[in-house]
């Protein structure tokens, strides 16, 4: 089957929508928890953010639906607003409108490459912050006891304090759901979720689990409404619309990150703002429904290519397997016990609990400290101002890189024409009288004059030193700054007595160079640093 501007259907699609779909259902009502919502709030935004994103994204393994870490930022939002439940439930539904505009604004201005903003090794800090933080709170839930704690540690502490007052027979149907599901995850296309939410609904029938103090989820009321301003005061919604950037930002972090693996892994063509506009429109969708905040989540993901998903339809697949399991089971829904929907929660994080990404960046020397403060940050502080300080390591790691540049001192390699950096290749020589130098990142107002000035000193130190080349290759264009700085250099050197020679500029900053006045750009440029070394070889040998 093939529609108009339609990937073909197929049986694989089928299967792996009914698979995601039973993941689905478990994960949207432990999802809708975290926010402190109704479950079906989670359920409505899981339809309509696969239907929508079918429509509008390309990703063909991306399930849009309410994912971890959106819902835990949802529910540090919705704590910091004034109001009553229902003022709170209204603002939550104005969020997720808001979240989908900016979605949709950010694509309009290809904003897509700002995340890029937020490194790799911040993203893994967060998540496995989020994911400890995730996990401990599903803790009491599954031990069958209520905790409350004004941060992480007050809430563990909590937590241990109330061993005796443990429900045995909640932790003992936690506990086996979560093995269940750990051994089932070995088995790839397994629906694992939904064997274990059906296995728990026939034990919670069998045993009489509710007679023995186990909670259950009880009835989902899946009745969509037209969403409505709630009688919220100024300060609510300008909280609101505050803590929504960093709502938007987790959650295309997430989704990118997600889909973007997934296309690598088998060549998929992906653009990144047309996916910003599809998950803005799903989100919208979402807020007509008064849904949660939706996302391509990376337990989903990885559970459609699982599941064999071929094309998008599978998401199609996925949201109807779940209207028809809510219409037609929701009195077996009603029967499931929450230590189930815990394990699945806790089981869908597992995979953020992997110390080996970030245990690599300490092998490896770099942003090992960004990754364990962007960790740290959500354990201390809380998810949302986790992830406010999460942005904030991001642009300080990348600061702190371009502000203090390693500045190389290069030498040619034996009679050819390439040059290296001396203290990496002692084999490499020396021109005599001549320095050349590049600057390890393009220079910018906050390291031009460090750069720059380095290099005059230890140039003015050198005796019998006649001309210097400046690779500006790293340099693509040059703020006002950094122009100053490069100018006031340049005649620094000349009152030095020594010739400069600038190597491989790029014609935008050339150009700015000259609308400033530098004296014999023409003379003074060249292409290669093998010319420039040329150029000043005479005004060397002179010396």
């Amino acid at each position: 089957m093939k529609l108009s501007g339609w990937p073909a259907i197929n049986k694989a699609d089928v299967i792996a929508g009914i698979s995601i779909a039973g993941l689905m259902l478990p994960e949207a009502v432990a999802y809708a928890g975290i926010a402190g919502l109704p479950p079906h709030r989670a359920i409505l935004a899981g339809i309509a953010g696969c239907l929508v994103y079918a429509i509008f994204g390309r990703s063909r393994f991306a399930i849009v639906s309410p994912t971890s870490s959106s819902a835990a930022i949802l529910a540090a939002t919705l704590a910091v607003v004034p109001g009553d439940a229902t003022v709170k439930a209204g603002l939550a539904t104005i969020a997720v409108a808001l979240a989908g505009i900016l979605f949709v604004i950010a694509a309009a201005f290809r904003l897509g490459g700002i995340t890029g903003f937020i490194s790799r090794p911040v993203l893994r800090g967060f998540a496995l912050g989020l994911a400890v933080t995730i996990i401990l709170h599903q803790l009491p839930i599954l031990v069958g006891v209520p905790v409350q704690g004004s941060n992480i540690f007050n809430y563990a502490g909590a937590l241990l304090a109330a061993i005796p007052r443990w429900n045995l027979a909640s932790v003992a149907v936690g506990i086996v759901a979560l093995a269940a599901l750990l051994l089932l995850k070995r088995l790839p296309g397994v629906p694992g979720a939904f064997l274990v939410l059906a296995a728990g609904i026939l034990a919670s029938s069998v045993f009489d689990l509710s007679g023995h103090g186990v909670e259950l989820v009880g009835t989902i009321e899946v009745l969509p409404q037209w969403p409505s301003l709630p009688d919220a005061g100024w300060t609510a919604y300008s909280r609101l619309v505050q803590f929504t950037v960093p709502l938007v930002l987790i959650l295309f972090a997430e989704s990118w990150g997600t889909m973007r693996a997934l296309a690598l892994r088998y060549g998929d063509p992906l653009e990144v703002n047309r996916e910003l506009g599809a998950l803005g429109f799903a989100n919208i969708a979402s807020a007509i429904v008064q849904g949660m905040p939706v996302g391509a989540g990376f337990s989903a993901g990885f559970a459609s290519e699982a599941a064999g998903a071929k094309t998008r339809a599978t998401a199609v697949f996925a949201a109807i397997g779940l209207a028809i399991l809510i219409a037609c089971a929701g009195s077996l829904v009603a029967r499931l016990p929450e230590p189930v929907l815990a394990a699945v929660v806790i089981a869908a994080l597992t995979h953020a609990l992997d110390p080996g990404p970030i245990l690599r960046l300490r092998r490896l020397h770099r942003d090992f400290y960004v990754a364990l403060g962007a960790a740290g940050g959500v354990l201390l502080f809380g998810v949302l101002n986790g992830m406010l300080l999460a942005i904030v390591l991001s642009l300080v790691a990348m600061m702190h890189r371009l502000a203090s540049p390693y500045v190389a001192r290069l030498g040619r390699l034996g009679s050819s024409h390439n040059f290296v950096d001396l203290s990496r290749h002692p084999e490499a020589i020396e021109t005599p009288g001549i320095a050349i130098w590049r600057p390890g990142e393009p220079l910018f107002f906050g390291n031009a004059d460090m750069i720059l000035g380095e290099i005059l000193a230890r140039s003015r130190a050198e005796a019998g030193l006649k001309a210097v080349v400046l690779s500006l290759e790293e340099s693509f264009d040059l703020d006002s700054s950094a122009l100053d700085a490069l100018m006031e250099f340049d005649s620094a050197m000349r009152t030095a007595g020594i010739r400069v020679q600038f190597a491989r500029a790029h014609d935008q900053a050339r150009d700015l160079m000259a609308a400033a006045g530098m004296i014999d750009l023409d003379k003074r440029c060249s292409f290669s640093v093998d010319d420039a070394a040329t150029v000043v070889s005479p005004v060397a040998q002179s010396a």
